[in-house]
Order: C-alpha cells, then sequence, then structure tokens
C-alpha cells in the first residue's frame, strides 16, 4: 500500500489522494501536522529537503512533489481505474499541452489569489487586495482561452479526461468557494462552466474533497 504523508485538507496532498481514487490505488495516510510545521522538522527534511508536503513511500520507494507524484502513479497501473494520460505520442503530446496550460496559465494566477483571500486570513494576515485584482485581471483573459478550447472539446486535451483537467480541482475548488466574483469568473463562460461542473462532481474527488 501506498503510503502518503501529508495533511488532509492540504491541496497537493488531496490532488495525490485524488489519483489514488482514480486508479483504485488503496493508499494509507499519515498526517503530517502542516499548522504545526512539523514538514519542517529535521527528520522530515531528512526525507524532503524542502520542507513541503506530501511525499510518498511505494514500497520504499520514495518520490515528492504531488504533479510527480500523479505521473508516476497514473504510469505505474496504466491498466487500472482511469487512464488519465495518454499512451499515443500525439494523445500525449495534447495532454502535456494540456498540463502546461494548467500550470502556467491557470495555477499561475489562482493559487497567488487563494493564498491572499483564504490562507492569509486563516493566519491572521491581512490580504493583499491589489494583487488580488491585478491576478484575477490577468487570470480572465486565460479563462477567455480556456473558452474557446472547451467549446471544440470536452477537455483541455481532447474528449478524454486527463490529469491537466484533475490538477485543476484542489486550488480551483478553493478559488471557486471564495463566491462572488471569483465564482462568477467559472460560471459567466458557458462552455467552461460546464466542464468545471463536470470535473469538480467527479466521485473521486468528492472522495477527497474535504480531507485525503
Amino acid at each position: 500500500m501506498v503510503k502518503l504523508y501529508g495533511f488532509p485538507n492540504s491541496t497537493c496532498t488531496r490532488l495525490v489522494a485524488l489519483i489514488c481514487k482514480e486508479k483504485n490505488i488503496p493508499y494509507e495516510l499519515i498526517q503530517v501536522n502542516f499548522m504545526k510545521g512539523e514538514q519542517k522538522a529535521p527528520s522530515y527534511t531528512a526525507i524532503q529537503p524542502f520542507g513541503q508536503i506530501p511525499y510518498i513511500d511505494d514500497d520504499g520507494f520514495i518520490l515528492y512533489e504531488s504533479r510527480a507524484i500523479a505521473r508516476y502513479l497514473i504510469r505505474k497501473y496504466p491498466n487500472q481505474g482511469t487512464p488519465l494520460i495518454p499512451s499515443d505520442p500525439k494523445a500525449n503530446a495534447l495532454f502535456e499541452q494540456a498540463a502546461s496550460i494548467e500550470a502556467f496559465n491557470f495555477n499561475t494566477f489562482v493559487q497567488p489569489i487563494v493564498n491572499e483571500k483564504l490562507f492569509k486570513p486563516r493566519r491572521g494576515l491581512q490580504s493583499n487586495e491589489e494583487l488580488v485584482s491585478v491576478l484575477l485581471g490577468l487570470l480572465q483573459s486565460k479563462l477567455d482561452a480556456y473558452e474557446v478550447i472547451l467549446s471544440k472539446q470536452k477537455y483541455l486535451a481532447g474528449d478524454s479526461v486527463t490529469l491537466a483537467d484533475l490538477s485543476h480541482l484542489p486550488y480551483g475548488t478553493a478559488f471557486y468557494g471564495l463566491g462572488g466574483v471569483f465564482a462568477e469568473v467559472f460560471d459567466s463562460r458557458p462552455n467552461l462552466s460546464r466542464w468545471w461542473k463536470d470535473i469538480s462532481n467527479r466521485p473521486a474527488w468528492l472522495a477527497v474533497k474535504d480531507g485525503a
């Protein structure tokens, strides 16, 4: 069984748990109390030198970085659960294109907005509303491009769901949950909204949405 060292509500921990659910991979969550800074303890950084969560121990094979973990698990179990990464060279290239879209045209803007609006207030810090406004404006044009792509196909890499789509869920859910103008940027674009409702209601995500 895969041992997942992380925090139940962490975005990156839930991404790995989501992939385990999609691929029907049993895992054991070993809690690292992020709020208490346990990921910075010498015993932890001896394994994960950046002091971040999560990492996995797969029968002695240690791997960190949630995107790398997700790819590893999907490729290790290609015929189990949902495929998520295509093997055909052209389909795989379209997947990698979609994965880059998520990393650089979505996460780049959504993650810092979530940090400012959600994570900072939880730590008693003031959010930088000017930064949020700038990032939101930049995100709008990116999501216009999403709308164009999703008007032609069901998912970002074609008509089958991939890791590129699912990678939006942890931070995207936190962003959408802010409500108001943040939810509106999804809801006001019909194809984007259709896609978001599709992926955010997948049983695997619903199973880990509130905790890995």
